[in-house]
């Protein structure tokens, strides 16, 4: 529901609003920034591969199927309420919300490439925040690099296949391509001690259930009352063939 996403959304850039600082001087300052890539990745967020970013999220290429991308997912909760009570039990039937839709372009499944090590975190410094905060509290931190579904193939990767072992929280993360790319999510999180004022019950599970387009080098945001996913997709560069 939009008022509370936008709840959640408000209270979490007001969190960072101390630590992120104007565009103009968001470059000089690496508190706020991506973590360093990798010597062999290319950097967080420069102009020119920005734009090259763009143009692969609306390329269909017919070796799209192939290509790699790097996925990064923050998921935290919330100490505080979030949003009003609500009737929790009928939300775990309710269909996913898909923003930005697309008409299904066939049936190929992405493969799980590998999973990133820690030390290659992009959002380490995201992390932090929500960690330094007395609000949130980091559920789990996870990277991995993976091809892409077709869109509509409904593909996930299971939280375990992704090196996420939290007691309560199960779910799969989906990645699909078709003329955009879309990162989703369908997740079902029991929470022992919900935060006061959401009238949940000790144990109630939350979902959290939404599929929306994503570009590379931003950081997208899913959340509920009770708590939330910080992602981010970059594109994975392929290696130059032989000779080149």
């Amino acid at each position: 529901m939009r008022h509370r996403a936008l709840s959640c959304l408000t209270l979490l850039l007001a969190l960072a609003a101390a630590a992120w600082q104007p565009a103009a001087a968001r470059l000089a300052s690496p508190a706020i920034q991506l973590a360093p890539a990798p010597q062999s990745a290319p950097p967080a967020s420069p102009p020119a591969a920005a734009a090259a970013g763009a143009a692969a999220d609306t390329e269909a290429a017919p070796s799209a199927h192939r290509r790699a991308y790097y996925i990064e997912i923050v998921i935290f909760r919330a100490l505080v309420a979030l949003g009003s009570p609500e009737d929790w039990a009928a939300e775990t039937g309710m269909a996913p919300t898909v923003t930005g839709g697309e008409a299904a372009s066939g049936s190929n499944v992405g493969r799980l490439l590998e999973l990133v090590p820690p030390s290659q975190y992009r959002l380490r410094p995201v992390a932090a925040i929500l960690r330094g905060s007395r609000d949130y509290h980091v559920v789990a931190h996870a990277a991995w690099e993976q091809t892409a579904s077709d869109w509509g193939t409904n593909a996930g990767f299971t939280l375990q296949q992704l090196g996420i072992d939290v007691p309560g929280l199960t779910g799969e993360v989906y990645f699909e391509r078709g003329t955009f790319l879309h990162l989703g999510m369908t997740l079902d999180y029991a929470i022992a001690h919900p935060p006061a004022g959401l009238g949940a019950a000790p144990g109630t599970t939350f979902v959290l259930n939404e599929m929306r387009r994503v570009r590379f080098y931003q950081r997208n945001y899913y959340d509920n009352p009770a708590f939330g996913v910080i992602a981010l997709v970059l594109p994975v560069p392929q290696p130059h063939p032989p000779g080149r």
